[in-house]
C-alpha cells in the first residue's frame, strides 16, 4: 500500500490543499489511506424479487463468502468474489440482487420512503437508489425518477424494469425544470446530485481523479444550487428532502446546505444511522445545525459520501 506522502504526490495539489483545510490532519490522513484500500464488492437484495435468506442460501451453495451489514439487513459485503463473479449468477441476471456501494444505499435509508408516498428522485440514473426506494415501499406509491442524459436514462429504464420497480415513472428531462412542472407535488425528494466525485478517488486509478479541478467544483456547485431550488419547489410543505453527494469538499456539501438554509424555509434533521466510517459534517463557518449531516469517509467497504436530511417548514 502506498503511503500518505505518495498519495499527496499523486493526487491533485489543489485537492490535497482543500482536504487539509476542510478536515483536521488526522481525518485528512485517514481519507488518503481510505483511497488506497481495495474495496469489497457490496450488494443489495432486491426485496421485490427475492429475500436475504434466499440470496444467502444461493451464495452459500456457490461457496461465496459474505458478511452482513450492521445498519442494513438487506445488504451484504462480499468477501470472496468480485463483480464479474456475481454477474454470472442467475441472481444477478434476474434482478434479485443489485451491485451497489454501501455509501450509495445510505441516502435512501435516511430518506426512509414509506408505502403509499409520492417521491421524486431528481437525478436518478442508473437507478440504484430508485429501485432501493421501490423495494422499501413494497411497490406501493409513486416514484418519479428523472435523468437528463438520454443514454443514462436508458440505463435507468433497464434497471427499473429488471428489478420489477413497477411504481416508477422514468422521466428524461432537465432536473432544474422539474420544480416548475411538479410544484409541491412530492412527499419526499432525493437529490443525489452530480458532483466532483472525490469520495470515489482510488489512488491507483488515475482516471478517478485526473479530471478534478477547483473550477469543476465551482461549476458543479452552481448546478447543485439550481437542482436544489428545483427539488425544494417540488416538495410539499412538511416534506422531507435528502441531499447527498459522493464528494468530500465543503463547497459542494456544507456550503450548499448553508446557502439553502439562507434562501429557503428549511430545517436540518438528525440522522440516526451510525457506523465506523461516519463522522459529523463540519459546522465551521456555516449554520451550526449542518453538523447534523454526515460525512462518510472512504474505507475498504465504503466510498466517501455526504448526506443531509432536511424538512420544508
Amino acid at each position: 500500500m502506498a503511503s500518505i506522502m505518495q498519495a499527496k504526490m499523486k493526487l491533485p495539489v489543489d485537492f490535497i490543499q482543500n482536504l487539509y483545510t476542510d478536515f483536521n490532519k488526522k481525518t485528512a490522513d485517514k481519507i488518503l489511506l481510505g483511497m488506497q484500500e481495495e474495496r469489497y464488492t457490496t450488494l443489495r437484495v432486491n426485496t421485490l424479487k427475492s429475500s436475504i435468506a434466499n440470496v444467502k442460501d444461493i451464495l452459500d451453495k456457490n461457496s461465496i463468502e459474505y458478511e452482513q451489514v450492521e445498519f442494513y439487513a438487506d445488504a451484504l459485503i462480499i468477501k470472496s468474489a468480485n463483480e464479474k463473479d456475481l454477474a454470472k449468477l442467475d441472481l444477478y441476471k434476474n434482478g434479485e440482487i443489485y451491485l451497489q456501494s454501501l455509501s450509495s444505499m445510505i441516502p435512501v435509508l435516511v430518506l426512509d420512503p414509506k408505502k403509499g408516498e409520492s417521491i421524486l428522485d431528481l437525478t436518478a440514473a442508473p437507478g440504484s437508489k430508485t429501485t432501493q426506494m421501490a423495494g422499501m415501499m413494497q411497490n406501493e406509491g409513486y416514484i418519479l425518477a428523472n435523468e437528463i442524459d438520454k443514454i443514462r436514462c436508458d440505463r435507468l429504464k433497464h434497471n427499473v424494469e429488471l428489478l420489477g420497480a413497477k411504481i416508477v415513472e422514468v422521466s428524461n428531462n432537465d432536473g432544474t425544470n422539474i420544480g416548475k412542472n411538479y410544484n409541491e407535488k412530492f412527499d419526499k425528494v432525493l437529490l443525489d446530485t452530480p458532483c466532483s466525485g472525490e469520495g470515489r478517488f482510488v489512488l491507483e486509478d488515475e482516471k478517478s481523479y485526473c479530471k478534478w479541478s477547483n473550477e469543476l467544483v465551482k461549476n458543479l456547485s452552481n448546478l447543485q444550487k439550481e437542482l436544489f431550488k428545483s427539488a425544494y419547489n417540488s416538495l410539499k410543505k412538511g416534506g422531507i428532502m435528502v441531499y447527498s453527494t459522493c464528494t468530500l469538499n465543503k463547497e459542494e456539501n456544507e456550503k450548499i446546505i448553508n446557502w439553502a438554509l439562507q434562501n429557503f424555509t428549511l430545517e436540518v434533521l438528525d440522522i440516526n444511522l451510525k457506523f465506523n466510517e461516519c463522522t459529523k459534517a463540519s459546522n465551521k463557518g456555516v449554520n451550526k445545525d449542518i453538523e447534523k449531516g454526515v460525512k462518510i469517509l472512504p474505507s475498504n467497504r465504503m466510498e466517501g459520501f455526504f448526506v443531509c436530511k432536511l424538512i420544508k417548514v
